[in-house]
């Protein structure tokens, strides 16, 4: 039944009965649904938890079975009647956690303590402990805080290590490039790191560099100087060598040039013809181009005259008359063509006056159609403006009730606003009250244990005015100075501290108390204010009220705010019926005075067309230009023919006077014959050719008598020849010094360079490592200390473990509080860091002090029934302690599962005087147990029955339920 109510409000049962996965009932019927119903109240709420798990029926079709899953239904006593919440499982879940609180774990720790579970709780390792105070106490953070560190730690050793291989690597390739191994020695790279040996290798293999590359660049330097002098002396030589070449290419040369006198001469004087007939060439141009004139006019003549006798032929007249009578038919023609010319702005008319009539007709028609669409128009007007005059009324109306029904919504939205306000304080004043009424029985508690500590305080004043006894003393009560049997104090009696201390607390918790009461009196206030505005209804029907009165706001606000559109759209309407009736007056007058142009512009057309028809009849022309443009033709061609034959004449007198202009100046120039001057004459590409030869020659035989008469030349003309191959090889040998000088220089230039950047990395890479290698020593040491492995860690105690250290000693505290009373204050339990035996860490280890004794123990040393007692006591405090930090939630049912029978008389009044006082407040407090007297003594029962057929429960009531 235990398992049922856990069920019914996590979906899961304690213990190891959850991983059987076996809920159902093998007494039950196959087709019947395993179900809990639960009903209790949490935070003051009445609720229903129905749960059924997934189980296996049979199919209600056919054979064989089907799964079911699963189902929650979560519902809430509200107004008499059920308002269900979710039937999800996972906002069931989330509902139970904030309603109750806790989770199973906890649940089963603070109200149900199961069976054997709070004495394993009591002997276990600090290990099992920690695992089990962390799930209850959900300190999982400073597990994940020990994890961090450890994965920080990680992380950090492997930036570390990415930067000491970063090292490694640079002094790896600056140890190659230098040809130089590291300075230190087994110590490692780390140790030779921090201490400075790395960069001072470094610092050493760079200066050795820079003083090899310096000496390689003055070795460089004097192979250069070497050098130089050979070229020097090669190139001496090969300028001797080449001195001597030219003088003996300058007599060559010059000895040719004379040879070839003739020819040169030839050469001027076919250059002074051509100058002598350029003079000549611009007449003979001049002669040709009258020549060419004179050929194309006689050939245009001869077709001119060709078609005029056509012409003259086809229209009946004498061919073979001559220039006199094509003049004349020019004429004729060109005067009859300005008859048709005349008429020509009759025929544009024409065409004028027949576009204009086509427009008037088009016009008067469009003019008819718009006045009957006008008319059509404002037929339907009249109907529109009624129309519109009623709707201008509606919105008016609607307009002036806005106010009404704002005025009507708010005050609804007020009385709204008071219910739920109402509600919540309703709700508040329930806890308030629980509140008041615990704090009065903590109060009265204290009071009692006040009252209890100053009697007993009373009854053992002999034996503490007894401490105040001296030998030699005289008694403040009887005088005497002998003290023969002075009274002893006992164990437990209180003294002036515990008194006062009692007294402080009774005074906290009046102060409570009295806190408490006037938080119900002022919401009992608060609430007397809400109450008039809220009204009798029910915060559903205010909010049906409001609904409707807000969807009437909005009905009429929308019919108001069409009230402008209203009266814009019905004032533009008028407008428009009275604008159709003027436009229908206006395109009557406009249709009228088309129609008059019309018949005007028709008469004027017909008069034109019949003058046009007159001047082209018989002429087989199509209108009176192309009439005028044959009649000019004619008399064009006529005329032209004429023009001819005299053109003729002209050109041929001008060619025979440039052909006699040319042999004039032909002779003149020197020429026998003018036609020679055009085989004389060169074109200037050709003639400048000729005269660059000549310059050319002239030049050549003078650079060649130059050098002849050079005295460096001739010098160099006697001198015996230079040995080159001799002088060549041996600049090729200190050129190939120099080279090699060179090359090793800039070799060791380069690996200087190197070695500089290796060395700016490396101390970089130092530079970057150093604080990394600082974090990484700060980060193992805190993690070290956070896991227990830290020789600082005194204790081997993990962060999580001390945190739930404190948790522990209140968990002691507040089960000690319950085990003085149980064990007759002869026991109680103490938290300890040590580690235990057999213990790898420490810091959650329990201990059992023996007041008796005054000795410490480990717990596995109680017996049966002071295990159950010492367990009983620290399981009421770990409730406790989980109750407050689960937020002080009320737990009104508590149920602790056998280990009675354990228990001698003595102790077994003790521990039900202890559950008894549990009962304070109005808790419940059950028990599960087989032992007669609890029967006997216990007087409300809830006894099960087992039988072969299933087990059966009854309630039974004593005479004290």
């Amino acid at each position: 039944m235990l398992d049922a109510v856990c069920f019914a409000l996590y979906g899961d049962v304690p213990g190891d009965r959850a991983t059987a996965r076996r809920l159902r009932s093998d007494h039950a019927d196959p087709r019947l649904a395993p179900r809990v119903v639960l009903e209790t109240t949490l935070a003051g709420r009445r609720f229903r938890f129905t749960r059924s798990p997934a189980w296996v029926r049979p199919k209600k079709r056919g054979v064989g079975t089907t799964t079911e899953q699963a189902s929650v239904t979560i519902a809430e006593r509200v107004d008499g009647g059920w308002l269900t919440h979710t039937t999800r499982l996972d906002e069931a879940g989330h509902l139970v956690g904030d309603l109750v609180g806790m989770t199973l774990t906890q649940f089963t720790q603070v109200a149900m303590l199961p069976q054997g579970r709070f004495q394993a709780f009591l002997r276990a390792r600090s290990e099992d402990r920690q695992q089990l105070l962390q799930r209850l106490f959900r300190t999982a953070r400073f597990a994940d805080i020990e994890r961090w560190f450890g994965d920080r730690r990680r992380a950090v050793r492997g930036e570390a290590a990415s930067h000491e291989a970063r090292v490694a690597d640079l002094v790896s390739r600056l140890s190659e490039s230098a040809a130089v191994a590291p300075s230190w020695g087994d110590d490692g790279l780390a140790w030779a790191a921090e201490c400075g040996d790395v960069a001072r290798w470094s610092d050493t293999t760079v200066t050795a560099g820079h003083a090899r590359a310096e000496t390689a660049t003055r070795a460089a330097g004097t192979a250069a100087a070497r050098l130089e002098r050979a070229e020097a002396a090669l190139a001496s030589a090969r300028s001797l060598v080449e001195m001597q070449r030219r003088h003996a290419a300058a007599r060559v040369t010059h000895e040719r040039l004379v040879a070839g006198a003739a020819e040169q001469e030839e050469r001027r004087q076919r250059l002074a013809a051509a100058g002598r007939a350029a003079a000549v060439e611009p007449l003979r141009l001049v002669a040709a181009d009258a020549a060419a004139s004179l050929a194309e006019a006689q050939a245009e003549t001869a077709r001119l005259r060709a078609g005029v006798e056509e012409l003259l032929t086809g229209s009946g007249s004498s061919a073979a008359a001559g220039v006199p009578a094509w003049q004349a038919a020019a004429d004729h023609w060109l005067a009859a063509a300005a008859s048709p010319q005349a008429l020509m702005p009759a025929e544009a008319e024409v065409g004028r006056l027949r576009h204009e009539v086509a427009d008037l007709d088009s016009r008067r028609t469009g003019l008819a159609a718009q006045q009957a669409a006008a008319v059509q128009a404002g037929a339907v007007l009249p109907e529109r403006l009624v129309t519109l005059r009623e709707a201008a009324h509606t919105c008016a109306a609607a307009a002036a009730g806005v106010p009404a029904a704002q005025a009507a919504v708010r005050l609804l939205r007020e009385r709204l606003a008071a219910r739920h306000a109402l509600t919540a304080l309703m709700a508040e004043r329930e806890g308030a009250v629980g509140a008041r009424a615990a704090a009065v029985d903590h109060a009265q508690s204290l009071k009692e244990t006040w009252l209890g500590l100053q009697e007993r305080r009373i009854t053992g004043m002999a034996a503490e005015l007894a401490d105040g006894l001296a030998v030699g003393g005289s008694c403040p009560v009887c005088g005497s100075c002998e003290h023969p049997h002075p009274a002893a104090r006992a164990h437990d009696a209180p003294d002036a501290d515990a008194v006062r201390r009692a007294r402080s607390s009774l005074d906290d918790a009046e102060a409570a108390r009295l806190a408490h009461e006037e938080k119900v009196r002022d919401l009992d206030t608060r609430i007397a204010r809400l109450e008039p505005i809220a009204g009798q209804a029910d915060a559903a029907s205010v909010e049906d009220e409001l609904a409707a009165a807000e969807q009437e706001l909005a009905a009429l606000a929308e019919v108001a705010g069409r009230h402008g559109d209203t009266q814009a759209e019905l004032a533009a309407t008028e407008a428009s019926a009275e604008a159709l009736a003027r436009q229908v007056a206006a395109l009557g007058h406009e249709r009228a005075a088309a129609t008059s142009l019309f018949e005007s512009r028709r008469r004027d057309l017909a008069d034109a067309e019949a003058r046009v028809a007159g001047a082209l009849a018989g002429s087989g022309c199509a209108s009176l230009a192309e009439l005028a443009a044959r009649d000019r033709d004619r008399g064009a061609r006529c005329q032209a023919a004429a023009q001819a034959v005299g053109l003729v004449e002209e050109r041929r007198r001008a060619a025979r006077s440039s052909r006699r202009r040319w042999q004039r100046a032909a002779t003149a120039a020197g020429f026998d014959d003018a036609e020679e001057t055009r085989t004389a004459w060169l074109d200037p590409v050709e003639q400048e050719s000729l005269e660059a030869e000549l310059r050319a020659v002239e030049a050549e035989l003078a650079a060649a008598q130059i050098a002849l008469a050079d005295p460096d030349l001739i010098e160099a003309a006697g001198q015996p020849e230079p040995d080159l191959s001799a002088l060549r090889a041996d600049a090729e040998e200190g050129a190939a010094t120099a080279r090699a000088a060179a090359a090793d220089a800039t070799v060791l230039e380069q690996r200087l360079r190197r070695l500089t950047a290796l060395h700016t990395d490396l101390a970089a890479a130092l530079r970057a490592w150093r604080p990394v290698q600082e974090e990484l020593a700060v980060v193992t040491r805190l993690a070290g200390l956070v896991e227990g492995r830290s020789a600082d860690n005194r204790w081997q105690m993990r962060l999580s473990a001390y945190v739930l250290g404190y948790r522990l000693r209140q968990v002691v505290a507040a089960a000690n509080s319950r085990l003085a009373g149980m064990s007759d204050r002869r026991y109680s339990l103490e938290h300890t860091d040590r580690r235990g035996a057999g213990e790898t860490r420490g810091g959650l280890s329990l201990v059992v002090r023996d007041d008796w004794t005054g000795e410490t123990r480990d717990p596995a040393t109680l017996s049966g029934g002071e295990t159950f007692v010492v367990s009983l006591a620290l399981a009421l405090g770990l409730a406790d302690v989980i109750t407050a930090e689960a937020g002080g939630a009320d737990l009104d049912t508590l149920v602790v599962d056998e280990g009675f029978g354990s228990l001698d008389a003595e102790t077994l009044d003790d521990v039900l005087a202890v559950l008894d006082a549990l009962r304070d407040g109005g808790r419940v407090v059950g028990v599960v147990s087989h032992v007669p007297e609890m029967r006997d003594r216990i007087p409300v029962q809830l006894a099960v029955t087992k039988g072969r057929h299933g087990s059966t429960a009854q309630l039974r009531l004593g005479e004290n339920p």
